[in-house]
């Protein structure tokens, strides 16, 4: 993929330098523009490389729980007098999944006007002001999502634990291998999870980084995740030895603006808060506590899609409050992908300028598979969405057998020329979008 220079450009993916073991050739292979398709094969991208595993290839295959984790859930699971555990966990699950975002003061009071307007049209109710204000809020209890926020005790955190930990840590996971497999060099020290629940989190990055990372900060509201987070590294006991060394919990976060983390996370947290502003100044913090790489993920539904959307947007055009990290921030990798029976949705937003373009879209729907042709919708370099039909005939052999075996996620190795054509302003080379 390539850099974008300017923010109209909204979707895209990450510009940053590969590793050593990318063939140097790979993005001559081909080119997709609007409404023509042209392909250079003489380039070898592939090498000695098979098809199923061409360098675009970003999907981690089925993983499991780490055996230790899995252990310790099913100790506390079994240990626990709680009566009906299985509809527990089915009902918070369908609870989580089916979760709007909450009705901002605004938009309740625009409501509110326009039913005031269509009620006053009723002789009988504007003539009595008690019963017009009665029949307003009648009127919005009915009509308007009533969003609560989750308190999580002893017992709500144990159901939510076997309702979400194996799901969670996959979505993490994914996100991790995303960064492990196109910045391999990669080694980060230290890391921020916001809204730790459970520590998945902390699960996953010590499977991707335990070799580097040596400080794992768990910060969560509730008390008792964060005794559970702690039973769970402890084996399922209060004193054990922890299976991950350097973990921190508190609950609330640093208070020191210098205080950066090489990466920080917010998992599934964004939707526990109550306002479009508590959401804003949240991510505008954990920007201000990112040096390398912010990790956002969210429930694949189309509020936490808007979520990420809103959180990107904030990033990559908003003015940070007293910026001590002048790096601007670009869109690293956004995804939504299927794990299973587990949609989430991520966008990972990183600091730099990256000095190389990987000049290659990401299929950003299920490959069409059809006799002879693949049907693949991308979103390229420069910001567009395209729909690329690719046939052996017409664009090789490689490419084609490349598309067949790439999914949702996967980056297809083929380059968009269009780009490297449009003339730069002094405004868009400050910017930086991928």
């Amino acid at each position: 993929m390539a850099t974008v220079r300017g923010l109209r450009h909204l979707l895209s993916c990450s510009r940053w330098r590969l590793g050593s073991g990318e063939a140097p050739q790979s993005r001559t292979l081909a080119a997709v523009v609007p409404g023509i398709s042209q392909v250079d094969n003489n380039s070898d991208f592939l090498g000695k490389t098979p098809h199923r595993r061409h360098p675009g290839i970003l999907q981690l295959p089925c993983i499991k729980v780490p055996p230790a984790l899995a252990a310790a859930a099913q100790f506390l699971l079994l240990e626990s007098p709680m009566p009906n555990v299985e509809k527990q966990v089915q009902a918070l699950t369908n609870y989580l999944w089916s979760r709007r975002l909450p009705v901002e003061p605004q938009e309740l009071q625009r409501r509110a006007v326009h039913l005031e307007k269509k009620f006053l049209e009723n002789p009988d109710l504007g003539q009595v002001e008690e019963k017009l204000r009665e029949a307003v809020l009648r009127a919005l209890r009915k009509t308007t999502y009533h969003w609560q926020e989750l308190s999580y005790n002893e017992s709500l955190s144990l159901v939510y634990m076997a309702a979400r930990l194996d799901g969670g840590f996959a979505a993490v996971s994914r996100a991790f291998h995303e960064i492990q497999a196109r910045v391999p060099e990669f080694q980060p020290q230290t890391l921020m999870d916001f809204g730790s629940g459970t520590g998945s989190v902390t699960w996953a990055a010590h499977s991707a980084w335990g070799q580097s990372l040596r400080e794992y900060l768990c910060v969560d509201s509730s008390a008792a995740m964060l005794v559970l987070a702690e039973k769970l590294l402890k084996g399922g006991s209060e004193s054990g030895e922890p299976y991950v060394p350097g973990v921190f919990f508190r609950q609330f976060l640093p208070v020191s603006p210098k205080v950066q983390f090489d990466v920080v996370v917010s998992a599934f947290s964004l939707s526990e808060l109550p306002s479009k502003a508590d959401r804003t100044e949240l991510v505008q913090t954990l920007w201000r506590k990112t040096s390398h790489f912010l990790v956002l993920v969210e429930n694949g539904t189309k509020a936490g899609h808007c979520l990420l959307m809103d959180a990107r947007d904030l990033v990559l055009k908003g003015k940070e409050k007293s910026p001590l990290d002048p790096r601007p921030g670009f869109v690293f990798a956004p995804n939504k992908k299927k794990q299973k029976e587990e949609k989430f949705s991520m966008v990972i937003l990183a600091r730099g300028s990256p000095e190389e373009a990987n000049r290659w879209p990401r299929i950003t729907q299920p490959v069409l598979k059809r006799p002879r042709h693949v049907h693949c919708h991308l979103c390229c370099p420069d910001g567009h969405m395209q729909h690329a039909v690719i046939t052996a005939r017409q664009h090789g052999r490689d490419l084609y057998r490349c598309a067949r075996v790439s999914s949702w996620g996967d980056l297809l190795p083929v380059i968009t020329p269009s780009e490297l054509e449009l003339p730069l302003s002094p405004a868009d080379d400050k910017d930086f979008l991928t």
